[in-house]
């Protein structure tokens, strides 16, 4: 982690919420940030690939089209910064060494991408796609496809032919993959194996781009930590359908003879962190969309006068597969909404 001190450091969440982005001036080298894009740049080199993606940190994820380098979000470069990442979403996506690198690979295909201009090629375009296909907003996956890779969650290789190489991309690089058997039977083992033959082919080449271009670099992002998270906060805000009436009831108490047993409201709200995280493992959803779900459920228990009767373990058992069954119907059921791309 970093040695470097910063001022915000010692300020409280509404004081650093208060911070411009361009004040925070962290960056990749002296963090353990710095490890991760060793670590990938050994990766690529072992593959005889000469291209070396450059990183730099920015707003969130990407690689900029026509740029083959990595844009790295803020947080990732503090642990203050992850601390309040973790309290406005629930979440720090990169925030492990293992999730850090999975999402560096992905990122590495599209700056191969970009590199080496591979979307230009004619097999590329008739396996994935055109790269300039529309990215959508939103998409609707496919779980059990077996014409895509599974690398990041919410089977991200689905959202678009670009993703769709990344991903395979990601698949193909890592170490110890062992790719040809875990999709041994699966069409998009056809995508792995172009990867493996298109990356022998370039291999000691130069790539045609070799820009070290900044694409919305952390210096130049004026908008504060609050209205940065309040715009990420918006665009996973879901209205939960209120259609759990029937099924709480089922699992907890309305009986007058329970007046005493704990409140069901209590005991959710109780586990609230713990069902979040083990529901957004389960089934890929953003933990910031699924905490409004559980919201609703506790209003509405509430509002039943619910109460829990039972183990209070296998009542939380039951309530986590209710929520994950919830969930995936809300996800894939025919009156779903879209999946939100990431």
């Amino acid at each position: 982690m970093p040695s470097r001190k910063f001022a915000w450091e010692k300020l409280s969440d509404d004081e650093l919420l208060k911070q411009r982005l361009s004040s925070l001036r962290v960056t990749v080298k002296g963090t353990w940030l710095e490890d991760c894009v060793s670590t990938l740049h050994e990766e690529l080199e072992e593959r005889g690939i000469r291209l070396r993606p450059h990183t730099w940190i920015s707003s969130e994820w990407f690689s900029p089209g026509g740029v083959p380098g990595i844009a790295i979000p803020f947080y990732l470069a503090h642990p203050r910064l992850m601390k309040l990442e973790k309290k406005m979403m629930f979440d720090v996506e990169g925030g492990t060494w293992r999730e850090c690198m999975a999402i560096l690979r992905h990122e590495a295909g599209h700056a191969m991408q970009h590199g080496y201009q591979l979307q230009r090629r004619r097999r590329w375009q008739q396996l994935f796609g055109p790269s300039s296909k529309h990215y959508p907003r939103y998409y609707r996956p496919n779980p059990a496809s077996r014409r895509y890779v599974q690398h990041l969650r919410l089977w991200y290789a689905q959202s678009h032919p670009d993703e769709d190489f990344a991903e395979t991309f990601a698949v193909w690089l890592r170490p110890r993959s062992n790719w040809r058997t875990r999709y041994a039977g699966w069409p998009a083992l056809k995508k792995l194996e172009y990867v493996d033959e298109l990356m022998s082919e370039i291999a000691g080449k130069r790539p045609p781009i070799t820009t070290r271009e900044r694409v919305e670099p952390l210096g130049r992002l004026s908008q504060t930590l609050e209205d940065h998270y309040k715009k990420k906060q918006a665009f996973y805000a879901f209205t939960p359908p209120k259609t759990y009436d029937r099924d709480l009831s089922r699992l907890f108490s309305a009986d007058p003879r329970h007046h005493r047993s704990k409140p069901a409201s209590a005991l959710i709200r109780r586990h609230r962190a713990h069902i979040r995280q083990l529901v957004a493992r389960w089934t890929g959803e953003n933990q910031l969309t699924l905490d409004a779900v559980l919201d609703e459920m506790i209003s509405r228990c509430r509002e039943l006068d619910l109460r829990a009767v039972g183990p209070e373990q296998k009542l939380v058992l039951d309530f986590i597969v209710l929520v994950t069954a919830k969930t995936m119907h809300t996800m894939f059921g025919p009156s779903r909404r879209k999946w939100i791309a990431l």
